[in-house]
This record gives structure tokens, C-alpha cells and sequence, in this order.
């Protein structure tokens, strides 16, 4: 294993993210399928998708439940809402497999998971969803838990794939306690990105993240002000923003970290350390982004 990297500024200025070219579309900036949601959580479809635009993503579809579909296009307007038939248990029916394999196949960055509710229904939608070879995987609560029984999948997507679990949802995967995995973090990380060969990141109070490949980082610049309803959400978006762009997995995780965490405290040190909003947290994105530009530049 490669000595740990610890993600400072320092760090992401020696290692930018690509710029898109100045007189491209949006298509040049990567094309985001967000699958997210369900009756009781309809706003993390919301968080998810604003967070890969505020990343810089140039085009956003979001695939949610169809009763919430409507607000959730007026909400954010700047997506493209497919609804989709729903489970007794308000989840995202996977009868809309066929559908959703077809958005998925001209995406360059499928994410799934924020706020869906329904195990087993998740479970059997993700399993067809990794029937499509292309796009970059970010897989989100669930959608990474319910794997756990089907690891042979992973080897298809060697590289493609990135997890965005707590500790609890990591015990879950691996079929230990969440005190095993909160008394050695780097060790569940490490264990998990052998088996989903790709890049995982163990949410925390200090965030690691291993990569299948060796790399092992770390990010020390939470605060507990994160620690709040649909936080999660916003920083798989970020995530899947930062790939769609075209950075490569280990490092568009590193930056989507260090981008969440900063935000965090940018809020905290405006409007204290508790009490702030998850989706505050995302407006924060750009301006982070810009001030590292501005140092780059000068």
C-alpha cells in the first residue's frame, strides 16, 4: 500500500480538476442520470442533482417517484424529470429497469441511492441497472448495501464504480458491527474497495478513501455541522458532478471531500456551527471552486 495522502489545499492545487474548454456545450461537461428518492424522502432526489450541477456537470436527468415528480422538476428546474411507478413501499418500482437502462447508457455518470427507502426493490434495481458498461457508477445508501449478496457484479466494472458509505452502511456491506468499522476506518475502507474495485470513501468525522489500486487519502477537514439530514446527499452529487466533468475517480472523490467539508465550515463560520442546511452547503460549491482557480491563476 502507498503512503496515506492527506487532502489539503496544497494537495488539490497540485492536483486540479480538468477545466472544460471555454467555447464548449454542456454535453462537454458530462451528462449526470440521477436515480433518487421515494414518497418519504422525495427531497434527496433535489439535493443530489443540484449538487452534480453546482459541480459543474453540464446536463442533469433525474429518474424519481412518479408522485414527486412534478414538484421536483419545479423545484429544479434546470433538470430533465423522468417519474417513475412506485412500490407499496414508495420506493421506484424496478419494472422501470428498461427505462432507466436506456437514460443510463447515454449517461457518462449514473447515480443511485440518496433517499431511496425500499430495500429490496433498490436491490433489484441496481442489480439490472449494472447490466449497462459505460457510464461511471456512484452508488449511494442503499444501492451500495444491497450489493452485498451480488459481488460478483463488481469485477465487471472494474474502475467504474464508487461508494459513498457511512460506517453504518459499510458494517452492512461487510457483515461486521459499525463499532468494527468506526474502530478502523481505513481497514473497512480497504477491505470494501477489494471487493467493489473501485474507489470507496468512509464517511466520517475524518473521511478515508481507498481506491482498488493502492491509493489511500484522507480528509481531516469535516465538522460536525455536516453531520445533518440530506448532507449525504449533497456530496454524492458533488461527486458525481466532479466525474462527469472528467476527473478520475479517486481524485473527483478527493475534491468532492475537501469541497464538502470547506463548504461546511465556510457556513459555520457565517451562520454557527449547528443549525445549517444541507442544501446551503451546496451554493458554497462554486465559489470554493473558484477561489482555487483564482490561486492557480495568479
Amino acid at each position: 500500500m502507498r503512503e496515506i495522502q492527506r487532502i489539503t489545499p496544497q494537495f488539490l492545487r497540485e492536483h486540479p480538476l480538468p477545466e472544460p474548454e471555454k467555447e464548449g456545450d454542456k454535453k462537454e461537461r458530462g451528462r449526470v442520470l440521477v436515480i433518487a428518492g421515494s414518497v418519504e424522502v422525495p427531497g434527496a432526489a433535489v439535493l443530489a442533482g443540484l449538487g452534480a450541477l453546482r459541480a459543474g456537470a453540464g446536463v442533469l436527468r433525474i429518474a424519481t417517484c412518479r408522485s414527486s415528480a412534478a414538484q421536483l422538476g419545479i423545484a429544479l428546474p434546470e433538470a430533465r424529470v423522468f417519474g417513475c411507478s412506485e412500490t407499496k413501499g414508495g420506493g421506484i418500482d424496478p419494472s422501470n429497469s428498461p427505462k432507466l437502462i436506456e437514460l443510463a447508457q447515454t449517461a457518462d455518470v449514473v447515480l443511485v441511492g440518496p433517499g431511496m427507502m425500499d430495500e429490496s426493490a433498490v436491490e433489484e434495481l441496481v442489480v439490472a441497472l449494472l447490466s449497462v458498461k459505460g457510464p461511471q457508477f456512484v452508488l449511494d445508501a442503499a444501492a451500495f448495501t444491497e450489493l452485498r449478496n451480488h459481488r460478483d457484479l463488481f469485477p465487471r466494472h472494474r474502475g467504474d464504480i464508487t461508494v459513498t458509505p457511512h460506517s453504518g452502511e459499510m458494517a452492512k456491506f461487510l457483515g461486521c458491527s459499525r463499532e468494527e468499522v468506526d474502530a478502523d476506518p481505513l481497514a473497512a475502507g480497504r477491505a470494501a474497495a477489494h471487493v467493489v474495485q473501485g474507489v470507496v470513501t468512509v464517511k466520517g468525522a475524518s473521511t478515508h478513501i481507498v481506491s482498488f489500486e493502492g491509493e489511500e487519502w484522507l480528509s481531516e477537514h469535516g465538522t460536525i455541522g455536516l453531520a445533518t439530514s440530506g448532507s449525504g446527499d449533497t456530496l454524492a452529487g458533488i461527486l458525481a458532478g466532479l466525474l462527469a466533468r472528467g476527473a478520475r475517480a479517486a481524485l473527483a472523490t478527493a475534491w468532492s471531500v475537501y469541497l464538502h467539508a470547506e463548504a461546511g465550515h465556510r457556513l459555520a463560520k457565517r451562520e454557527g456551527t449547528f443549525g445549517f442546511l444541507a442544501h446551503e452547503i451546496l451554493a458554497e460549491v462554486p465559489r470554493i471552486m473558484a477561489d482555487f482557480s483564482k490561486v492557480a491563476s495568479a
